[in-house]
């Protein structure tokens, strides 16, 4: 099969995936609510508009998350205010279940966000490189034409100037001289009819670099996301399990800095994402507007399709400056062969239009290889592959990562707040305790003072501490040692306040 011919093939074979027909199918709308045609048009103020809007999806996700957010906390301090007060440990099993289902949400979106983030660096990597090696090609193109043109009209003329004084005197050769000056002219006019493809080389180099910029900071502000979304979910379950006030108040923070990060970048990733779909529904059509005050139309369509039915529009040129060269090699071969032994001066010059010849034809064969739509056309395609498959495929799953992570880092704010109440009541439940219920931890922690329970046990009068209990109506105790020995060291106040009815 002919190379051409399969390159043709694999040119028809390319068709936007359906994702893109999807994307391109939102409805586009221009800041005062106006339908706007989804023709790629990033030129146009509508068409920016209706991107523009579509970016506004995050910024109306954020206003709905506040919302909810604010009704949730409305809605728990009035229930709070109703929850019975023989209640002393609310359950708190629904709390850490809801927790643990948005970590694990928000984890299986920061693994959807990574293979999203890898694919679309993939397809903007593979943009970058076809680029870069399109840029490659115009630029041998344009130094070859430069080459050859200088051979041209520089060297050749010189050389021909100097003959046409010596062979002043033989008007066969000076005929020659003449013939080959045509063929001369022929060439000039040939390589100056080349399209101009000096700007299409520093386009492609500006768009090629400043893409590879606006790529790496990307792909290293969705990292830094990822990595805080996955920081956020250890510290939660470090705050719930320490139930420390600092560290949740820092905790919602964060969630709150990259709740607002998840849904711009929703809002960015779905505007992105539909203005390459337009690109890549019809890329064509685009490419041929954009350079149309440079290339013509055929040339633009031959690198685009390089079908077999398109003819070369470079192979005429192409061909008379081969046949132009072909003539001039064979007239120089004949002056040498000639001319020289009657003008041996003649030589140097001779040789030097042959050498020169030699250089140009090679540098022909070159620039026809170059501009045959192969090379191009494969960057084309390679580019596109990289762009509409794995670019706008990681772009969705970037934009799945960013609305998973939004929800689940919703649904944690309101655990958090659940969190920060139950700590309040647990508190507000140990205030309430009275110190002389004998099962709080502080009075049993009072029951080892044998001073103030001693205290206690008699009423709270000091006089009767180091008394025992004989003299009060209670019947008589089993004195043990230590009361015997206490009962006998009584002093003599208090013998004469109590009398003599106890002594032993």
């Amino acid at each position: 099969m002919d190379i051409r011919a399969g390159m043709a093939t694999a040119r028809l074979d390319y068709v936007a995936p359906w994702w893109t027909y999807w994307l391109h199918n939102f409805p586009h709308f221009s800041f005062f609510f106006q339908s706007v045609d989804n023709t790629f048009k990033p030129e146009e103020a509508s068409y920016q508009q209706s991107l523009i809007v579509l970016a506004c999806v995050g910024a109306v996700g954020l206003g709905l998350s506040l919302l909810i957010l604010a009704v949730y906390l409305v809605c728990l301090c009035c229930c709070r205010k109703e929850i019975d007060e023989d209640t002393k440990r609310p359950d708190t099993c629904c709390i850490t279940w809801a927790a643990v289902i948005t970590g694990l949400i928000i984890c299986s979106a920061v693994g959807v966000g990574f293979y999203g983030n890898s694919e679309t660096n993939d397809g903007v990597y593979q943009l970058t490189y076809s680029l870069y090696n399109a840029n490659h090609t115009l630029g041998g193109i344009n130094n070859l034409v430069a080459g050859s043109m200088g051979n041209v009209e520089t060297g050749l003329k010189q050389h021909l100037e100097r003959l046409d004084e010596i062979f002043s005197t033989r008007t066969d050769y000076l005929q020659a001289l003449r013939f080959m000056q045509l063929m001369v002219n022929n060439v000039i006019r040939e390589l100056t009819a080349l399209p101009d493809i000096n700007k299409a080389n520093v386009d492609l180099a500006a768009i090629a670099d400043q893409t590879a910029f606006i790529e790496y900071y990307r792909w290293l502000t969705y990292l830094l996301l990822l990595i805080l979304d996955l920081v956020i979910c250890l510290a939660l379950c470090l705050g719930m399990a320490r139930q420390s006030r600092w560290l949740l108040i820092t905790i919602m923070v964060f969630v709150v800095l990259s709740l607002i990060l998840s849904w711009a970048s929703l809002g960015a990733g779905t505007a992105t994402a539909v203005g390459t779909s337009d690109f890549c529904v019809s890329p064509d059509k685009f490419i041929v507007n954009q350079t149309k005050d440079f290339l013509s139309a055929d040339v633009a369509h031959y690198y685009l399709f390089c079908s077999p039915n398109l003819p070369n529009p470079f192979q005429q040129s192409l061909t008379i400056c081969q046949r132009s060269l072909t003539t001039m090699q064979i007239q120089i071969q004949g002056l040498l062969q000639f001319s020289v032994p009657i003008f041996p001066t003649a030589e140097r010059d001779l040789l030097g239009i042959q050498r020169l010849l030699n250089s140009t034809e090679f540098s022909l064969h070159q620039l026809t290889a170059l501009l045959d739509c192969r090379g191009l056309h494969k960057d084309y395609l390679d580019a596109l592959m990289g762009v509409c498959y794995d670019g706008v495929e990681g772009l969705l799953y970037l934009s799945l990562f960013s609305l998973l992570a939004a929800c689940a880092l919703s649904a944690m704010l309101c655990a958090i707040f659940r969190v920060w109440t139950l700590m309040g009541s647990r508190d507000k439940e140990y205030d309430d305790i009275d110190e002389e219920d004998p099962f709080n931890p502080q009075a049993r922690r009072m029951s080892y003072n044998p001073r103030r329970n001693q205290s206690m046990l008699f009423g709270g009068s000091p006089r009767y501490e180091n008394v025992p209990l004989i003299g009060r109506g209670s019947p008589p105790p089993s004195y043990s040692p230590s009361m015997r020995t206490t009962y006998l060291s009584m002093t003599d106040a208090q013998i004469r306040h109590f009398g003599t009815d106890f002594q032993v």
